[in-house]
């Protein structure tokens, strides 16, 4: 529910910078900034139209002492972020400073904001819509420009947007099917059956389109989990050196070097990868080292993608089909390594490795392109096909859409099946109940609470 006080908070990371925002919204937002705020030019801030930036000084009422030299942008509602009046205090960017400004705020009847609650505030008073808001979220922890873009995509409503238009779809169709029913003495025609299986077929298929984004949206929130595996003293450290173009793990001739999972995150082509060197995987009876073999084995059945390495210089041993066993129903890369040297095995060895890709190159000499090409293939295309359409990032979206394509699917058999069409309302609204989840038209209070939680104070 929408509490009606005024809220602050610092909006800025703390830490040296040049400069730093406070932030006001709700009711009282310019009278108390009006209090501790003197312009350089006479005048008050509640005169100021919206969208106006003055200059002057930040000061304590009390004590009449200058706290600092600030812009501050007046926004009225329900032009503003939040829907509210909202004032922005834009000063030196000192921890201290920021500090101060708050306080002042906060001894003049404002209160310190919860984590998320302008957002939140801007969703209530209905400038986004849940999803919207969601995005906001997404902005803020991209970590690729092309996670950026799609975060900016859901900011401008492209998910909400399709999310509506199917709600349409199936209110006009509820509609008419209980106006048929509700006013039988005004000969309103009766759904035809045909059309009823038409439409609800129509908002199936678009809904099973979107679910099958679902996981182009979490590689781009979360990147792909890339394991580099392979047996010890094959070059896994040296390749995670290579891909991040620095010193990241130590590289020795003494195998077990490895002894626990190295993590690092790789933007390639805006695709974020979770890059994993793990312990080189054999028996060993050094307890420490075995350790970081089970981790490296956890690791294997938690990845998005195998990288295999495997010493071109050395004969493949029970250990190397032992990995490829293990990883054969996984997305995977197999990199022949140590070229340089004189071949023991060829490719043909590799007997039943289905549709696995393979790298031939020398870390020591050669270059690595072929295989961060064939590593950006697993997604990219896939991800561009996704955009274009709408992609759903978050889980909750995800457990949504599937909640109203078994409403949908209920309410098709009811139709198919030749039973009275008030019970093809029932799978109906439950359709739209699940649907209106992802805006927020329908989502419970408690999932509300958990959503903006998530946000930082000041956003």
């Amino acid at each position: 529910m929408l509490r009606d006080d005024t809220i602050a908070a610092i909006s800025t990371a703390l830490g040296e910078a040049g400069i730093g925002i406070v932030r006001l919204s709700g009711s009282e937002s310019i009278s108390i900034a009006d209090r501790v705020f003197k312009p350089f030019r006479e005048g008050s801030l509640k005169n100021v139209p919206t969208h106006r930036v003055k200059l002057g000084k930040v000061f304590d009422p009390e004590s009449k002492r200058i706290i600092d030299e600030a812009l501050v942008l007046v926004m009225r509602g329900p032009r503003s972020f939040t829907g509210e009046d909202v004032v922005e205090f834009q000063c030196h960017g000192g921890i201290i400073v920021l500090q101060r400004v708050l306080e002042l705020l906060l001894n003049q009847g404002a209160r310190l904001a919860e984590p998320g609650e302008f957002t939140k505030r801007a969703f209530l008073n209905g400038r986004i819509d849940l999803s919207q808001a969601e995005a906001v979220i997404d902005v803020i922890r991209s970590k690729t420009d092309l996670s950026l873009e799609v975060a900016i995509d859901q900011l401008e409503g492209s998910l909400s947007k399709r999310i509506q238009s199917l709600r349409d779809e199936l209110y006009q169709l509820v509609t008419r099917i209980e106006a048929s029913i509700d006013f039988p003495e005004d000969d309103i025609p009766e759904v035809e059956v045909m059309e009823m299986a038409d439409v609800i077929s129509s908002v199936q298929e678009q809904v099973i389109k979107l679910l099958k984004t679902a996981d182009d949206g979490k590689v781009l929130r979360e990147g792909i989990k890339t394991v580099i595996t392979g047996k010890p003293n094959v070059g896994k450290s040296s390749l995670l050196n290579k891909l991040l173009n620095e010193n990241r793990a130590l590289v020795t001739d003494i195998p077990g070097t490895t002894r626990d999972v190295i993590e690092e995150v790789l933007n390639l082509q805006g695709i974020p990868f979770r890059i994993l060197d793990t312990a080189g995987i054999r028996e060993t009876g050094d307890y420490v080292e075995q350790l970081g073999v089970e981790r490296s084995l956890k690791a294997l059945d938690e990845a998005d993608l195998i990288v295999f390495l495997l010493d071109a210089s050395i004969p493949l041993s029970e250990e190397d089909f032992q990995i490829l066993e293990a990883t054969k129903n996984k997305k995977r890369i197999i990199v022949i390594n140590k070229l340089d040297l004189p071949r023991a095995w060829e490719i043909k060895e590799l007997s039943d490795i289905g549709e696995t890709r393979i790298v031939e190159t020398s870390l020591l000499s050669g270059d690595i392109d072929p295989l961060i090409e064939a590593m950006i293939s697993f997604v990219s295309s896939g991800i561009m096909r996704s955009r274009e359409s709408g992609i759903v990032t978050r889980t909750r979206h995800k457990h949504a859409l599937e909640q109203a394509l078994q409403d949908l699917k209920q309410a098709l058999n009811t139709v198919n099946e030749g039973y009275p069409v008030d019970l093809v309302s029932i799978g109906l609204y439950g359709a739209l109940e699940s649907l209106g989840e992802i805006t927020g038209e329908t989502v419970r209070d408690n999932i509300i609470e958990q959503i903006f939680s998530q946000f930082c104070i000041g956003k």
